[in-house]
């Protein structure tokens, strides 16, 4: 899955690349004229915003984004590279204060992120390119980032997971999480302290030794149920599914087994099936969710910074013709959350349709506030200027004209017996003291503007459930006598169809997917050098599939018992009317999942696995999993924490369209005899299982330099007296035997540049010692502990290019001998040439990937 095939998020439209070799005519932000006059009338009208301050807010939406990012990961490795922006880049950054006449600035860190882990910088992009330590810095950010330690995400786009109070131990769904920045949040978050818990409880049993003043303040009473190991879970969604896969491209550098990715339309997102309850076999239990972020698709103008095309393109029709939509997602995250917990409802648009309209139209269908209440967040966030959400507002209809609330809508049609204006309906205006929603205090909803802190725009509302609920279904509004009688019926059947659907959902029961129409979203300003400006795309799965069933909204009172049957393959013959499709196999829409197998305990590989690397016990064996129809290991085995073990096994055929779940732990290898275990320790697995792998098959480092070595040389040789070159390690690396064994790497402190603790895989074989790393990872290793940015030698490369380069010389030199022959030959006529030059010898070792580290 290479990153270029996600260059690009919709399918059409006037940004779409030329097809063949035409080129994308390249327009500079000087070029696009900043203006549209539907979008500035209807912004000078409907936000609260002074005369003062109006100037300002135009100002900032007109000028460049500036570039910002976070440090990710566990806290304490967070603080470890950030440390280098801030010791060795940003000193040198400040020595000039202008370069070619421009204000060059280091980054600053955002005041109101925690540990000031968020940074933004304004200075051009020309000027990060041309000024040497300028661009020594962006060298290093570019290879952080390849490598999941830093992330390139908008700063108004960190706000959402910062409010969600996600806890060890809950279960979080991102329902619209592409391309996943925010989803990276609230994987960290599930994550949380689980190093420290994970060494106390190692610690307890005598496996490893007390850090000093590093666990003073680890509380064993948190998520402490599985010796330390996060228990929480986190579901990433979306719709789309090439854009399902760009999550999994983000967040599996996070090496999660906490973590799945599905892909279904999340206005009808499907129930997750639980084992059944010893104590109450005869009921079925449903996954319900402690936290749900719905980031939803929207207009986008929130973005028009990094978006310029939007100049151009907004419309007031973008925003009308998602509201819907908009209202439907945040009803099922609603439905899904467990009582006492939270939604936060998230966009970036600026438009009240796509805000304070669906925060209203969502608790009302919900059953009002005393089932939903929004929180009060203005104490959050210290440092974050932000404006409350409107009571009253205005909207723009398709032509561009502004209207105040639904009974001027209501007179306008009837005084003038013309048609409802496009698009427009009663959910999407402030609604009437007679409503027990009126008074709502959508105050508490939270609006971040441009010109408040150099940002792009957001609008964030957090809400908690306190009761469950029925959702009622959706309002049937349209203004009197102004519709033909087809355009009556068929209006009526759609909203028929959407209650029988949501109904459905009520009760458990399989559902249609409804097809909504124009959703999208715009991506995070996520990687910005290496993804294109685009919108998001929200496909949907066609009409005809079928989803498995939704969480009764109210499980004790529903009045059937939603037994889901599970999916019998299909026959050759045609499928008799309103029978289920086969989800094992290829569905219609083209995308396949190879599913979910787990091994037992006692399979041989398993048992082999633990012989090798003398595997504790306390490690558990039951977690393993492969992905193939036949359920045996090919290429690799995954390890996937005991919820999503669960969730995946109960869902197996249910047609929940799962794309990810699980940590590569061990992948096959060439061995270079019987006695070594054909399965290595992939490095994303390593920080899981390393603590329960037996002394046989460790390796300690400690000298900077060795590593240094390890690091700069792949595929080093290692035979006769090589192992003295590796200083503290060389004796142990001659004596362990051949195969994966674990290379535990701890500094002595000394160094602030080589201080924390790692674990990687190493491969001994017959001739050569190699760490088991992609290229990328080591280069970003050199340079984050090295400063090293000379290229990684591959000396299986040297050797065969030497070879080569031996034998073509060899070669050529016979070529000359044997055209000086013929010469003779012509010349003399009497000696006739019978030696042939002989075949130049091929390359005694292939260039070497990590599979050929055995030979």
């Amino acid at each position: 899955m290479g990153r270029k095939k996600f260059r690009g998020g919709r399918k059409g439209g006037p940004n779409r690349a030329p097809r063949g070799d035409a080129q994308m005519p390249y327009r500079s932000y000087a070029d696009i004229v900043k203006e549209n006059k539907n979008l500035e009338n209807y912004y000078n009208a409907a936000l609260p915003i002074d005369d003062a301050e109006r100037s300002e807010f135009w100002e900032a939406l007109k000028r460049e984004l500036p570039n910002s990012f976070r440090f990710c990961g566990s806290k304490g490795h967070a603080l470890a590279v950030k440390r280098l922006l801030e010791t060795r880049y940003a000193p040198e950054i400040v020595k000039i204060e202008l370069y070619d006449g421009e204000l060059v600035q280091a980054p600053q860190p955002v005041p109101w992120y925690p540990d000031q882990l968020a940074y933004s910088m304004n200075t051009p992009k020309h000027v990060i390119r041309k000024f040497p330590p300028f661009a020594a810095f962006q060298k290093f950010l570019v290879s952080e980032t390849s490598v999941g330690n830093i992330s390139r995400q908008e700063v108004v786009s960190m706000i959402p997971p910062l409010l969600m109070d996600v806890e060890p131990g809950m279960t979080v769904l991102d329902l619209c999480a592409a391309p996943g920045s925010k989803a990276a949040q609230l994987l960290e978050m599930v994550h949380s302290g689980e190093e420290g818990r994970i060494r106390k409880f190692m610690q307890s049993f005598g496996d490893a030794k007390p850090q000093a003043g590093k666990d003073d303040d680890v509380d064993l009473s948190v998520d402490a149920g599985d010796d330390g190991r996060a228990t929480g879970l986190l579901i990433a969604n979306d719709a789309d599914y090439k854009r399902s896969h760009m999550l999994v491209h983000q967040l599996k550098r996070l090496s999660s087994p906490n973590m799945l990715v599905t892909n279904h339309d999340a206005t009808l997102y499907p129930a997750i099936k639980l084992p059944r309850d010893p104590n109450r076999p005869e009921k079925g239990q449903y996954l319900r969710f402690d936290r749900i972020l719905a980031d939803v698709p929207c207009s986008g103008d929130g973005t028009l910074r990094k978006n310029v095309n939007l100049w151009k393109d907004w419309q007031p029709g973008n925003a009308l013709g998602l509201h819907v939509t908009q209202v439907r997602i945040l009803v099922r995250a609603l439905q899904m959350l467990k009582v006492g917990g939270r939604v936060v409802y998230s966009t970036c648009s600026m438009n009240p349709v796509e805000n304070e309209a669906v925060v209203v139209s969502a608790i009302e269908r919900c059953g009002g506030p005393d089932k939903i209440e929004i929180i009060d967040c203005k104490e959050r966030l210290a440092g974050l200027k932000r404006s409350p959400g409107m009571h009253q507002w205005q909207i723009m209809d398709k032509s561009g004209r502004i209207w105040s609330s639904w009974e001027e809508v209501q007179h306008h049609v009837l005084t003038t017996e013309s048609q409802l204006p496009g698009k427009l309906s009663e959910t999407m205006f402030a609604r009437p003291d007679t409503s027990d929603c009126s008074t709502l205090p959508l105050d508490r909803c939270m609006r971040v503007y441009a010109h408040q802190q150099d940002t792009g725009g957001f609008f964030i509302t957090v809400l908690e459930k306190k009761e469950e609920f029925r959702a009622k279904p959706e309002t049937k509004a349209r203004a009197p006598n102004t519709m033909t009688d087809a355009g009556v019926v068929e209006q009526e059947d759609a909203e028929t169809k959407m209650e029988i659907e949501e109904e459905k959902a009520a009760l458990g029961e399989p559902t249609d997917v409804i097809p909504t129409i124009g959703s999208k979203r715009t991506l995070d300003d996520e990687e910005a050098e290496t993804k294109p400006d685009v919108k998001k795309q929200k496909t949907e799965s066609p009409p005809a599939e079928k989803l498995e069933a939704q969480i009764p909204d109210e499980i004790e009172q529903a009045p059937v018992e939603a037994e889901i049957k599970e999916v019998k393959p299909k026959t050759e013959a045609a499928p008799k009317s309103g029978a289920r499709p086969d989800k094992k196999v290829k569905p219609s829409d083209g995308n396949y999942e190879e599913p979910f197998k787990y091994l037992s305990p006692d399979h041989t590989v398993i048992q082999d696995i633990q012989k090798f690397y003398n595997i504790s016990p306390r490690f558990p064996a039951d977690r393993f999993m492969v992905r193939n129809a036949t359920g045996e290991p090919a290429k690799a085995i995954y390890y996937t924490s005991a919820l999503l073990r669960d969730i995946l096994t109960e869902n197996e055929g249910r047609g929940v369209k799962f794309v990810h779940g699980g940590v590569k732990m061990f992948m096959k290898q060439d061995a270079p005899s019987a006695e070594v275990c054909r399965w290595r320790i992939q490095s994303e697995g390593m920080p899981i299982i390393e603590g329960y792998v037996g002394p046989e098959r460790i390796v300690r480092l400690t000298n900077k330099e060795t590593f240094h070595k390890l690091l700069k040389e792949m595929f080093p040789k290692f035979i006769d007296e090589d192992w003295k070159k590796l200083n503290e390690i060389g004796e142990r690396a001659k004596d362990i035997g051949m195969g994966c064994c674990l290379l535990v790497i701890e500094p002595d402190g000394s160094d602030p540049d080589f201080s924390e603790r790692m674990v990687l895989p190493l491969w001994k074989s017959f001739h050569s010692l190699n760490l088991m790393l992609p290229k990328e990872d080591r280069s970003a290793m050199l340079l984050r502990v090295f400063n090293d940015t000379s290229p990684v030698i591959n000396q299986t490369l040297k050797e065969s290019a030497k070879k080569e380069a031996e034998a073509a010389a060899d070669s050529e030199a016979k070529d000359e001998i044997l055209e000086d022959a013929t010469a003779v030959e012509e010349t003399n006529g009497e000696h006739e040439v019978s030696e042939q030059p002989e075949e130049a010898g091929g390359n005694d070792e292939a260039e070497a990937g990590p599979s050929m580290a055995a030979t």
